[in-house]
């Protein structure tokens, strides 16, 4: 199931019989129940009055709560659509037959005020769109012809067009740069982990973050089929071809429903006295299901939120013990997203820490993501980092200048290969993941590798996922190189692997693992949340982008993948309390239907005995949120 699915057929809570109704007129009938109650309550023990003034709260509630929720179960029924809440309905209209008001306003605020709460906890995806519109800008700054700059709307935009991006603006547009030297935070929608120096000459897309500097672009699209905006498509084609799956309170309901309709049948046409009927569905009322499984999972996510684990969507909890198929995003996910230099190869005569000594000279001037693994390195050698001169980085021929009377260039392989440079061929063989080529007064000098190190606890997560939480495939999904992708799934210790996948691509993997098995998507930046959407638990790791975190049904605050693994326990203990609390429940309310349907219990016992069995199923329920004394196997 689409964790972001809210309006599923029945959720243990009332909500197929509420589905039609509508959030907002759920809440009213759970707000009127509530009052109804109290005002009952007040006139009867507060004022000891017993006649009909004390009851007209009852009947209130009953007429406008009641009635729309039987009515609608009335539809429901004529679909031969029969779940947990089948029993809910009939118990409002018995308790009005057997006059027992305030039994039927309580089954009322169950309905609904599970409904509501569930809906209040479910976030609807229409909001994820939302959050991707207010992430970005409403207008653009455009050159005007005879000068100066004008504020227009992103509509009016047109290929061509010269804009300028401020200094921490996101960019509006796709485009190419005409003016300025700066950096873009990509990482969100590309999937890189670094942000990318931006230049004359150079590509941006809608979306990224500006650096510190302004930038002046060229708009090579427009707006509507933008980076971004393709993005938006996506999600909003997530959205409308999400799936549906049962509930865990509609598939105890599927055979206790029938069950309980049987026997009091059964009583009644054998005893001939309707007051069995009555008293068998009184007792059979499915309060451990409408209030037993709400509890158990209310009670999770408080304790998810106490371990830094945000559960958007409670159907999460209840799916999550069903995949077999997690699938995870690299940058951020399986590693830290930061590079540092692992490995420096020179070339023979040339000596590695003089020469690391004049290249980190020239990287404190440059704003790439490798200038700082760089830096760092000599720092942490203890080297004294030397000015440099004549500093320059056109497009095409990588990063240039003078450090102590010697000429520095750091350029790619690539570009070397293609201009036919001398030297290549004394590199070494092409490695995984990054790197670059430096370049000491116009000859190739050393090649510097860099890796985007995995976090340390992965492959330990990675190792135990099959044998203690059932999974059955591990994949990665990323945006980033194929090399790197790969290095990475042999430390962490993943097989299957795609590699360069746009956000368009990563959804389509992820609906068609999803049709095979429930799947398990984590990810962490803009170009994951439609693959969160698509599949059956969608899971953001940390705090990078509001997007993710509207699309994730869970977000995990901490950079942790231990975090995950507490949530797979948290979930699993979530659902072994609930079971217990239902079916323990569904079992005490069988064998006092059983004594009703004989004659030994009265309509009056019956409710008795139903509200004893719900205190215990909802006690039972409480444990949920409580701190066990392990959360993690890892």
């Amino acid at each position: 199931m689409n964790q972001n699915s809210e309006e599923v057929d029945g959720g243990g809570t009332g909500g197929g019989l509420l589905k039609s109704l509508g959030k907002q007129q759920t809440l009213l009938i759970t707000l009127l129940a509530v009052g109804m109650i109290g005002l009952h309550l007040v006139i009867r023990f507060g004022f000891g009055i017993t006649d009909r003034v004390a009851y007209s709260p009852l009947w209130l509630c009953l007429l406008l709560g009641g009635v729309p929720l039987v009515a609608d179960l009335a539809r429901k029924a004529l679909r031969r659509e029969f779940g947990s809440d089948l029993l809910g309905g009939l118990s409002i209209v018995t308790s009005i037959l057997l006059g027992e008001y305030l039994a039927g306003a309580i089954i009322v605020l169950m309905l609904s005020g599970g409904e509501a709460l569930e809906a209040y906890a479910l976030r609807s995806a229409s909001s994820v769109l939302a959050a991707l519109a207010r992430r970005m800008p409403v207008t653009a700054h455009r050159r005007q012809a005879a000068g100066g700059l004008e504020d227009v709307p992103l509509e009016a935009i047109a290929v061509g067009d010269e804009v300028v991006v401020y200094p921490h603006e996101i960019c509006p547009v796709d485009g190419e740069v005409l003016d300025g030297h700066g950096v873009m935070d990509e990482s969100y929608l590309t999937g890189e982990p670094f942000s990318s120096t931006k230049t004359k000459g150079s590509v941006v897309i809608s979306g990224a973050i500006n650096g510190e500097v302004a930038l002046t672009i060229r708009a090579t699209q427009i707006v509507a089929d933008s980076r971004y905006a393709r993005i938006m498509a996506v999600m909003r084609e997530s959205e409308a071809t999400r799936p549906e799956m049962r509930r865990l309170g509609d598939q105890l309901g599927a055979f206790y429903t029938p069950l309980a309709v049987t026997i009091a049948l059964a009583a009644w046409g054998f005893s001939g006295e309707a007051t069995r009927f009555l008293a068998v569905l009184v007792i059979a009322t499915p309060c451990p299901l409408l209030i037993g499984i709400p509890v158990a999972i209310i009670g999770s996510i408080s304790l998810c939120a106490r371990r830094a684990i945000i559960v958007k969507s409670p159907v999460a909890l209840e799916q999550i013990a069903r995949c077999r198929t997690a699938i995870f995003d690299k940058t951020g996910t399986l590693t830290y997203g930061a590079p540092t230099l692992v490995e420096q190869i020179p070339v023979e005569g040339v000596d590695a820490q003089e020469l690391l000594q004049l290249v980190a000279g020239l990287e404190r001037y440059s704003r790439h993501p490798l200038a700082l693994a760089i830096t760092e390195s000599a720092h942490a050698a203890g080297m004294t980092i030397p000015e440099a001169m004549a500093v320059s980085e056109h497009p095409g021929e990588g990063l240039r200048g003078t450090v102590e009377g010697r000429e520095i260039r750091i350029t790619s392989r690539k570009k070397l290969e293609a201009m036919g440079a001398s030297g290549v061929e004394n590199l070494p063989a092409t490695g995984d993941g990054l790197e670059c080529v430096v370049l000491l007064d116009g000859r190739v000098a050393a090649c510097y590798r860099f890796r985007d190190a995995p976090r340390a606890d992965s492959h330990s997560f990675m190792r135990h996922l099959g044998p203690h939480h059932q999974f059955n495939r591990l994949m990665i999904v990323s945006g980033d190189r194929e090399s790197e992708v790969r290095y990475l799934a042999g430390e962490v210790g993943i097989t299957e692997i795609y590699a360069q996948q746009s956000p368009e691509e990563k959804l389509a993997i992820v609906r068609v693992e999803t049709e095979r098995a429930p799947t398990l998507y984590v990810g962490d930046g803009i170009n994951d949340a439609p693959a969160m959407m698509a599949a059956t638990v969608g899971m953001a790791i940390g705090q990078g982008s509001d997007v993710t975190a509207e699309a994730a049904g869970v977000v995990i605050m901490d950079n942790s993948l231990k975090k995950v693994d507490e949530f797979l326990h948290i979930s699993r203990r979530m659902r072994r309390i609930a079971i217990e609390s239902a079916v323990g429940g569904m079992i005490l309310s069988i064998g006092g239907m059983i004594l009703a349907s004989l004659g030994y219990l009265t309509p009056v016992q019956g409710a008795v005995c139903q509200e004893v069995i719900d205190v215990l199923a909802v006690l039972n329920a409480l444990r949920a949120a409580w701190l066990p004394r392990n959360l993690s196997d890892m």
